[in-house]
């Protein structure tokens, strides 16, 4: 059989092409870094709050920092970035929050047989659950919240009551288990419930709790009892979620407890010092009147950085009000204790200070985009810079017993470094990039309405849902002005039987707040949703007094 041979000439371009080929499907994939060693030089490091180093260099190699300090020898096989002016960090922490945790699928109400005896799935009764089974390593919000300067989070399962375990991790990796680096960090709870089935009121949640800590208790005693010599004795029953609070028992795994409000916190005071759990309060937002309790019970504290919209009377309006012989007395003092209320929420960590009460920062219900903004009002409220950056560093770390690791730029300790363009508490300071366990991530900063990003128009129609525990509630929201230039609209949909007309529509910039009034059962609520525009969407918050605090999105609609 005859065979034919390509020329020379043909042969060579057809492997040139085979290579182009190949080397383009290489390129389609993000390349990793030629060296995991880095040199940060010509940086301002701000080692721990208090401490600065000028013209310093960080040496990140496998992972930790390798070396810090001025005048560094520059490893030969590192990559060089040369960060003059900018301003160098341990990345933040954070205490509480669902950063890249997935919802797991609901559960079915409305087939259980008995509603005062559900299943414990149904009631919320899920300490046994572990939150690296729900966290997705890919998830938006993991990008949004390191590039706000988080570098570590203490991160809990979706749900009510008792949730599940939480973990603290690092927010950078290809899997769950890559990610955390401190598993079972605590055991999760709320003071939240399902309304269909018991324990479905606060009092009711509470003796759940005890029942569970008792039974958990005699289970254990049983147990030890059963091991010590079993002749005789029943073989004990096993119970995931009885053997999930042993840990609590023994002290060696807090209670983390999401606690907003001042009733709330005090109830859950009352059941740690009677039931005698080590206890970690998060979430906290009302606070301020019981400092000096929480720090006799000796609490692990995280406040809240999700402020509400500043609602400090403006002085022109003011002048306005005094002006008008027809201004409602009541509507003015009310919008005067509200402003008030607000200053005080802002001015929390001031009063925690004073107190001598160590605390960190939670994120679970802020727009990771308001976390800069946030922290630069509490300043200007009275905080101190230097007790500021260190909640969100070594307090954080030290509250999560991981101080030996993060919370500082030290040689030996994991590499997590934030960089900044501007000194952190500068209202323009952005992001750069920030180390994960030396894993470079860069920010990209997004444009201002004002140099061309997106308008934030609100008249017009909107498509609001609100996701709550139980459902998602679709409502239509019309926005517009009134003959005086006021803003107003009417809310219809979901379970309102008609369109009611907003109490209050204020919005300042891309910040997004109206109020509208409900009747449930017979008694009178105030709705109040609060949240930011971006273009012709809306992210926020929909709160509802005893009901709960729910997410909730906004679309406008481009034909009306």
């Amino acid at each position: 059989m005859r065979r034919t041979f390509l020329p020379h000439s043909l042969l060579i371009y057809f492997i040139f092409i085979l290579a182009v080929t190949n080397l383009a499907a290489q390129e389609q994939k993000p390349l990793e870094p030629v060296s995991d060693a880095y040199a940060i030089t010509n940086v301002t490091i701000i080692p721990a709050p208090g401490s600065l180093i000028e013209k310093g260099v960080i040496i990140i190699r496998n992972g930790l920092i390798d070396n810090i300090g001025k005048d560094l020898p520059i490893p030969p096989e590192a990559i060089v970035i040369n960060a003059d002016s900018m301003f160098a960090y341990a990345a933040f922490i954070e205490g509480l929050s669902h950063t890249g945790v997935t919802k797991p699928r609901e559960e079915d109400n409305e087939r259980v047989p008995d509603p005062g005896n559900p299943p414990p799935a149904i009631a919320g009764i899920n300490p046994h659950n572990d939150v690296r089974d729900f966290l997705d390593p890919a998830d938006h919000s993991i990008k949004e919240l390191r590039c706000a300067g988080f570098g570590a989070s203490q991160v809990v399962p979706h749900g009510i009551f008792l949730p599940g375990t939480s973990a603290v991790i690092l927010l950078s990796g290809n899997s769950a288990d890559e990610m955390v680096m401190k598993p079972r960090s605590s055991c999760y709870a709320e003071l939240s419930w399902n309304r269909t089935v018991y324990p479905s009121t606060v009092m009711a949640l509470l003796a759940k709790w005890r029942e569970l800590y008792h039974q958990a208790e005699l289970a254990k005693a049983y147990e030890t009892l059963y091991a010590a010599g079993s002749n005789g004795m029943q073989r004990p029953a096993s119970s995931r979620i009885l053997e999930s609070f042993y840990p609590v028992l023994e002290k060696r795994r807090p209670v983390l407890f999401k606690a907003e409000k001042i009733l709330d916190l005090q109830r859950v005071l009352h059941l740690q010092k009677e039931l005698g759990f080590v206890l970690v309060l998060a979430d906290v937002k009302e606070g301020w009147d019981i400092a000096n309790k929480i720090k006799a019970s000796g609490a692990r504290v995280f406040l809240s950085l999700d402020l509400p919209e500043d609602m400090k009377p403006d002085k022109k309006v003011n002048d306005e009000i005094k002006k008008d012989s027809v201004a409602d007395p009541e509507i003015t003092a009310l919008e005067m204790r509200r402003a008030e209320f607000v200053q005080k929420m802002v001015s929390q960590a001031i009063v925690f200070d004073s107190a001598g009460v160590k605390f960190g920062f939670s994120v679970m219900d802020v727009r990771y985009s308001d976390i800069h903004k946030n922290l630069i009002r509490m300043l200007e409220a009275g905080l101190s810079k230097e007790t500021a950056l260190a909640a969100l560093t070594v307090n954080a770390a030290e509250l999560l017993g991981i101080d030996d690791r993060l919370g500082t730029l030290d040689k030996g300790k994991i590499a997590n470094v934030v960089i900044f363009d501007k000194p952190i508490f500068d209202k323009e300071a952005k992001v750069r990039m920030v180390f994960v366990e030396g894993k470079l991530h860069e920010c990209e900063q997004k444009k201002s309405a004002k140099n061309g990003g997106t308008d934030t128009a609100l008249e017009g129609h909107w498509s609001f849902i609100a996701e709550t525990l139980q459902e998602k509630i679709n409502f239509e929201v019309v926005f517009d002005r009134k003959p005086d230039n006021q803003l107003g609209g009417t809310i219809s949909g979901g379970r309102l039987q008609k369109a009611i007309a907003f109490t209050s529509v204020t919005q300042k910039g891309k910040m997004l707040r109206f109020t509208y009034n409900v009747d449930v059962e017979g008694k009178a609520y105030e709705v109040t949703v609060e949240g930011a525009l971006e273009g012709k969407t809306f992210n926020g918050k929909m709160s509802l007094g005893e009901y709960g605090r729910f997410p909730i999105q906004g679309t406008k609609d481009p034909n009306h």
